[in-house]
């Protein structure tokens, strides 16, 4: 008997339907279910993304390799094409930094060391390439072998440059034609690296440098750092000592830092404020670094007291401050003067002297400000301490009117704040205590899925300790939407050997003074330009939610993607997280920049998916 539906259908088509059309009815009916399917995975796609990523357990290769074969049906079902690999840069650009362009800059109208600057608006979009490797690059030894002897062939500078450096933070010694090694036979660091150190913690008034942590000294801003020696020594000390220098096409101090795995970034005292909140740093170290600080009315000093925390030292070490011969009293008197004036006007002291370095001291006390003489430097506005992100240099102090200045002595020794400093930032402890749990075992779950691959020649069960040396190869690593700084803090709690550079996208919420105040490195950064650092300085890039951030903005995610491979070492690797949709873009994007992509379903009942990726090295 057939049913009603049939029988109005046979009054239509007549009593008896072509089989052709059946078959057409069924395809239509499955064309019509796949719709709906996509339809339903769209939505579930524009679910609002929460910065903390959800805690998962588990790295199963089948739901790896089932994750893997949903997206490439699904691409193909959507007639998409396969995108094509892009091709690599030519040899010029090989150490290319954007941004830093000085021809460029000269026929801009720049002069006067503002060619030098960082000047993002005149960088042009070129042909889309990928920037190679140098013939002779080599992988850098693991850590932490590579703090100390590193592949020549890897950074750009020649064998006359470095033999011909004689300063105290530079000077190099060629171990073989391709090695270049940074301690001596015996062990111990050139220079006389821990005798000055030592002196500097005695003239501060320490027992020894051992002490700087107890002293309230956690991190150190280290201006011209030469070729790192210095700041290797405080970093063994376990105090975190960021370089910053002038970008160099040649020479570079800042890729040679990176090179050895030392915390450094392109940056300069020119024009513009550094980008780092006020009250950033408990020293401020220059030696012989070549800047001249009583130019420009004292705005470079003036910028030092910015970054530099109340309590906080400045250290200068140049040998124009020695004096010599019969005019000694004289050129002593004409060194001090200026700086004398600049450093009385802004509440610093000068506490301690000893050949050729001097060590000023900021006023804890803010109420030293008001005690003034009439002419001295102006009060900047209360408010105007805005987020610096390569603002003019400032002609007025800032940060008196912060709930942030506190004096070193006076902070906590660790990177877990107290429910009062946290208050000062704004933030719950409940938020923070939930942040840094999320990423204690979002880390666990990272390092499990990577040991295998990067431990490959060394057996381990995932979530065991790391191994004996040569310990593993990841060193530097970039967090490049850090939030509290839950990563960086993880990474020291599992005793992991890596620092962490934390990056907060401007156009987020600004919690960059709150990883600062926890004693870690950070910066401002706007990801629609690009990063201020040498090609292949990172080992590891992490980013938990900035995809979906970057989609939003006015620049491509190609472009992200371009600059990220730019800056990733060969071998190095990438770990995103974000949702489905944008994970399933960034995987062909990946697929075009030569990464080998992995998307992996974190199985938390959410469109949240990772994407971890290696670069390869590039043959020629």
């Amino acid at each position: 008997m057939r049913s009603p539906w049939f029988n109005k259908l046979s009054v239509v088509l007549g009593p008896r339907l072509p089989r052709s059309w059946l078959l057409l009815c069924v395809v239509s009916v499955l064309a019509l279910i796949a719709v709906l399917g996509s339809s339903s995975s769209n939505a579930f796609d524009s679910v609002t993304y929460t910065h903390i990523p959800e805690i998962y357990t588990n790295y199963r290769r089948l739901k790896e390799q089932a994750a893997v074969d949903y997206l490439e049906l699904k691409t193909l079902s959507l007639g998409a094409s396969r995108q094509r690999e892009l091709g690599l840069c030519g040899k010029e650009r090989e150490n290319y930094v954007p941004c830093y362009n000085v021809s460029a800059n000269l026929l801009a109208g720049f002069k006067d060391g503002e060619e030098f600057d960082r000047h993002c608006e005149l960088s042009r979009r070129g042909e889309q390439c990928l920037v190679r490797p140098p013939k002779d690059y080599k992988i850098p030894l693991r850590w932490p072998a590579g703090k100390d002897v590193i592949w020549s062939g890897n950074v750009k500078i020649s064998k006359d440059q470095f033999l011909s450096s004689g300063s105290m933070t530079k000077r190099l010694m060629l171990l073989e034609e391709n090695q270049i090694a940074f301690q001596t036979e015996d062990g111990g660091i050139f220079d006389g690296v821990k005798d000055y150190s030592r002196q500097i913690a005695e003239m501060i008034g320490l027992g020894s440098d051992s002490e700087f942590l107890q002293a309230g000294v956690r991190t150190v801003l280290d201006i011209g750092c030469g070729f790192g020696s210095f700041g290797a020594h405080l970093v063994s000390l376990k105090l975190m000592a960021l370089c910053v220098a002038a970008y160099e096409a040649t020479g570079s101090q800042v890729q040679l830092a990176l090179e050895r795995g030392l915390p450094a970034m392109i940056g300069n005292f020119i024009r513009r404020q550094l980008p780092y909140p006020s009250l950033s740093f408990d020293i401020i170290h220059c030696a012989q670094c070549g800047i001249v600080w009583d130019e420009k009315d004292g705005m470079f000093i003036i910028e030092v007291d910015r970054v530099l925390k109340p309590g906080g030292y400045f250290v200068l070490t140049s040998p124009t401050s020695k004096p010599h011969g019969s005019l000694t009293s004289m050129k002593k008197k004409n060194m001090l003067t200026p700086m004398e004036e600049y450093t009385e006007n802004i509440c610093w002291s000068l506490i301690a002297q000893q050949d050729e370095t001097f060590i000023w001291q900021k006023t804890p006390d803010v109420h030293c400000y008001s005690s003034r003489k009439r002419h001295a430097i102006p009060l900047c506005k209360e408010g105007h301490d805005t987020p610096s992100y390569y603002q003019p240099l400032l002609k007025c102090v800032s940060g008196t009117f912060s709930k942030r200045w506190i004096p070193i002595q006076n902070r906590s020794s660790s990177s877990h704040l107290s429910s009062a400093e946290l208050e000062v930032h704004g933030v719950s402890p409940e938020d923070f205590s939930e942040d840094l749990q999320v990423w204690r075992l979002a880390l666990k779950n990272y390092w499990s899925l990577l040991t295998p691959l990067i431990f490959s020649d060394h057996p381990k069960r995932p979530g065991d300790e790391d191994p004996l040396p040569p310990f593993n190869m990841i060193r530097n690593v970039m967090d490049m939407n850090a939030h509290y700084g839950g990563l960086n803090s993880a990474f020291l709690e599992e005793k992991k050997s890596v620092w962490v550079m934390n990056v907060v996208p401007v156009n987020s919420r600004n919690t960059l003074p709150l990883i600062v105040d926890r004693g870690f490195a950070g910066i401002l950064h706007d990801w629609c330009e690009a990063f201020p650092t040498y090609p292949r300085t990172y080992d590891m890039l992490h980013a938990n939610g900035l995809l979906s951030q970057i989609s939003a903005e006015r620049c491509s995610m190609m472009d992200l993607f371009l600059e990220m491979d730019r800056i990733l070492r060969p071998e190095g690797w990438v770990v995103l997280s974000d949702k489905l949709g944008t994970i399933e873009l960034a995987r062909t994007l990946a697929t075009q920049v030569r990464w080998d992509a992995r998307v992996i379903d974190l199985q938390n009942g959410r469109d949240q998916r990772l994407l971890v990726c290696q670069k390869p090295m590039v043959k020629k």
